[in-house]
């Protein structure tokens, strides 16, 4: 190695990716070719692709008359098709990004009196990779090194485009995304919201889509987009699968002293993590199991707080949550061929989660010389998910002609206890609460695709009944601060019949795909008769969801595109769940089932560039949403308790643009880097706080210009070893009724491969530098409150795993 390529490679230090994109794929063509007179299928004709008179790829029909030719990449062609006795037969072939399977439909041949000499050409044949399309970002995790043995919302938060706040993902600054497993709503991520994302291990995760501007084939919920994440199965023929071992320590000094008199913080918290993948595949069966299990300790809140309030009253406390949690995941299920034609798949799923929070809250006066309050609790919580599918497809065949059918059944327990001791100045009570939620979810869904000789059509159904009855019980102790008269019983119930239609067509210059959904929604939310605010509720509506996407190809590496979709962020369960939570008993959340859906149209236009070695794609968007979904803090007149409460706040807008640039400096060196930049507006409005009394608060308009900027890299070294380098800024940004200041942090991963590349061998840390912790000011009815947080952000793992 020269001493210009050891500088090239360290001036490139800077640039080092995480992540790898989805590259171009591979297109199936297909047709029948007849006798142009008879109609009647021809056998044995020669078909040929050409470039620029070679030849690019070629086969003969079948007995009858059908073709298929695999592995073309995008690009002009001319197809040309000769039989003994026929005309030869030539068209201009255009293939496109859009589609993997393209129709040619019917060619017919017409007869000649000269015979020609026959030409037999076999075709090649290569694996069909993932569509290229500008709405959709494809991003491998294989390749996560500074990120590895974390969970799924460690593993996100480098990527383009993508933000974490308060445990939730956003695209763009909006937190409604919906989050797909397998390219289905799930129980663990939630079915309308997300959650629990902090707990899957990323180990068990093979790639993450993000798609900005979902087609019409996708449910309607989540107006930021869709985040599917796609689980590991590998489908080789015989015995394979992958073993591997992860472990590392967090939280190894005190960032911030705890108030006096409270248990200690959690330090050198240990995290460990094995899984197991396994894959057995021989002649028309195909059995596939993965097995994660995750173990960690974590110091998951450290928050510092001061509220202030209009009569002068000051309050300065911290949450300090220690959790440990424990999260089993096992996933199998077989895949049966009994034919070319048909499919079956049935598979299982089952997570344990289960969560131990020890937490310690004091409050003091405002110069700290008397403490008012100790609020220490114990949560015990578990959680199991059990998933059962079975799909079925059949094969037309025509290529890519495909009729899919699939039932899945969920069911998610929650099953939650604290227990509390409220230490007062006078005297010691103990409390503690009971909660019990099952969730029942059946979803029937029928798809179908018809390609095209230009593109594809797609239709399908999907029926769903959704069921969540949930049971509350309140156990107070001496002088119980617990509204026991807010417990009992509730069920939410929702039903959702929609139908989809979706049209995809590419030209050498245009490409469209414009579709619409129908949804039809009820939810209804029963309440016992004895809850002391809320009574029964709920709501429906039927809507027309459209997509339009047109795209103008200016020459083969310039593409205009503009976008259209209207969305719905439907409330989730927990949002209108009527009971209060008292982890924190100062500032309470409690749910509202008089919420509503919010309703978003979004427009957008894209440009993406293309060049040898990278790539840029640069958008500027705009959101317009009725009935804004967002949290509001009220206090109650005579009293210092906050409660926050979802309300539909109006109109909100936002406003914004991004650039990602993706670049191979040599063989050594590459990058991705991203920036993001939004403006967003809320209108003044005012709401009604009904718990525990109406309480009525105007929120003046709110606007703030945010961003942010991120940078990837990857660094080989010799010796099949490769550095990686991730960092992360975010601007301050608007959250409701207040702000939320700049974050920085930079993660650092090593690994090296073993073995011919069977084994890995990686280490890495996020948060090298400790500099991220979260800031917020929140302005409310008579009082401002200031916090900053403290929580664990920065671990060492180590880990090894192996192919097999």
């Amino acid at each position: 190695m020269n001493v210009l390529v050891i500088r090239k490679m360290f001036a490139g230090l800077l640039f080092l990716p995480l992540f790898s994109l989805a590259q171009v794929p591979a297109v199936t063509i297909s047709g029948v070719v007849r006798n142009g007179p008879g109609k009647t299928a021809l056998p044995y004709v020669n078909v040929r692709i050409m470039a620029d008179s070679k030849l690019v790829a070629g086969t003969i029909t079948n007995e009858e008359g059908r073709f298929t030719i695999t592995g073309v990449k995008s690009g002009s062609f001319t197809l040309d098709v000769s039989y003994t006795g026929y005309e030869t037969y030539r068209q201009e072939l255009l293939v496109g990004t859009l589609s993997p399977y393209l129709d040619l439909g019917s060619i017919h041949l017409k007869e000649s009196p000269v015979l020609l000499k026959e030409v037999a050409v076999s075709a090649g044949r290569s694996k069909d990779g993932l569509s290229e399309k500008m709405d959709k970002k494809v991003f491998t995790l294989e390749n996560n090194v500074s990120q590895s043995g974390g969970s799924v919302l460690q593993a996100m938060q480098n990527l383009p485009g993508v933000t974490v706040q308060d445990g939730k993902l956003q695209l763009r600054g909006n937190d409604k995304v919906a989050v797909l497993i397998d390219g289905r709503q799930n129980a663990i991520t939630g079915f309308g919201g997300q959650t629990g994302l902090d707990n899957i291990p990323a180990s068990a995760i093979e790639r993450i889509e993000i798609i900005n501007n979902p087609s019409a084939a996708y449910e309607a919920n989540g107006n930021a987009g869709i985040i599917n994440i796609i689980y590991k199965q590998n489908k080789q023929e015989g015995f394979n699968g992958k073993i591997g071992l992860t472990t590392g320590l967090g939280a190894l000094w005190v960032r911030k002293e705890n108030l006096p008199g409270i248990s200690p913080q959690y330090t050198a918290t240990p995290k460990l993590n094995p899984s197991l993948s396994l894959n057995y595949r021989k002649h028309k069966l195909n059995t596939f199991f993965q097995g994660d299990w995750l173990y960690t300790r974590t110091l998951n809140r450290n928050e510092f707080a001061e509220r202030i309030y209009s009569d002068g009253t000051v309050i300065n406390q911290q949450v300090k949550r220690n959790r440990t949690t424990t999260f089993a995941t096992v996933k199998t299920g077989i895949d049966w061929l009994p034919d070319a034609q048909n499919s079956f798949t049935l598979s299982g799923y089952f997570n344990r989660e289960k969560i131990s929070d020890e937490g310690d809250i004091p409050y003091y006066n405002k110069d700290f010389t008397q403490r008012q309050r100790l609020w220490q609790f114990l949560e015990d919580e578990v959680k199991y998910t059990a998933v059962a599918s079975a799909t079925y497809q059949h094969r037309f065949s025509q290529p890519g002609h495909l009729l899919n059918a699939g039932f899945n059944y969920t069911f998610h327990r929650e099953d939650e206890k604290y227990f509390f001791t409220n230490i007062m100045p006078s005297y010691t009570g103990t409390d503690a609460f009971k909660l019990l939620s099952d969730e029942h979810v059946a979803d029937f869904n029928a798809d179908y695709i018809r390609p095209l000789k230009h593109g594809r059509l797609e239709a399908g159904i999907k029926f769903r009944y959704r069921s969540i009855p949930t049971d509350m019980h309140f156990f107070p102790g001496q002088n119980s601060p617990l509204d026991v008269n807010a417990g009992g019983w509730a069920t939410y119930k929702e039903t959702i019949p929609a139908a989809y239609g979706n049209y995809v067509y590419e030209s050498n210059k245009l490409e469209v795909e414009a579709g619409l959904r129908l949804e039809y929604v009820k939810v209804d939310y029963e309440v016992n008769p004895n809850h002391n605010t809320y009574k029964s509720d709920g709501y429906d509506y039927a809507q027309p969801f459209p997509a339009v996407r047109f795209a103008y190809k200016i020459d083969k590496d310039n593409k205009l595109s503009v976008f259209y979709n209207r969305r719905v962020d439907r409330p989730n369960e927990v949002d209108i769940r009527i009971f209060p939570k008292y982890d924190e008993p100062e500032v309470l959340k409690v749910g509202n089932p008089t919420l509503r859906p919010q309703f978003t149209n979004t427009i957008e236009l894209g440009y993406k560039l293309k060049w040898t070695r990278g790539s840029m794609y640069a958008s500027l968007y705009t959101k317009m949403t009725d009935a804004t979904i967002t949290r509001i803090a009220t206090v109650v007149p005579g009293n210092t308790l906050i409660y926050n409460i979802f309300q539909n706040a109006g109109k909100s807008v936002a406003t914004g643009g991004e650039l990602v640039w993706q670049q191979e400096l040599n063989p050594y060196v590459s990058f991705n880097m991203s920036g993001a930049l939004y403006r967003n507006l809320i209108r003044a409005f005012t709401i009604t706080n009904k718990y525990p009394v109406p309480t009525t608060y105007s929120v003046p308009e709110e606007r703030v210009t945010s961003g942010n900027v991120k940078l990837n890299g990857s660094f080989k070294l010799p010796g099949r070893t490769e550095l990686q380098f991730a960092a992360v800024y975010l601007a301050p940004d608007i959250i409701p009724q207040g702000k939320i200041g700049a974050r920085f942090s930079t993660d650092l991963g090593i690994r090296k491969y073993t073995r011919n590349k069977q084994g890995e061998l990686f280490l890495n840390a996020t948060d090298i530098f400790n500099t991220l912790r979260i800031r917020k000011s929140i302005t409310g009815n008579g009082f401002v409150m200031n916090s900053t947080d403290y929580y664990e952000t920065q671990v060492f793992r180590i880990g090894y795993s192996y192919k097999f």
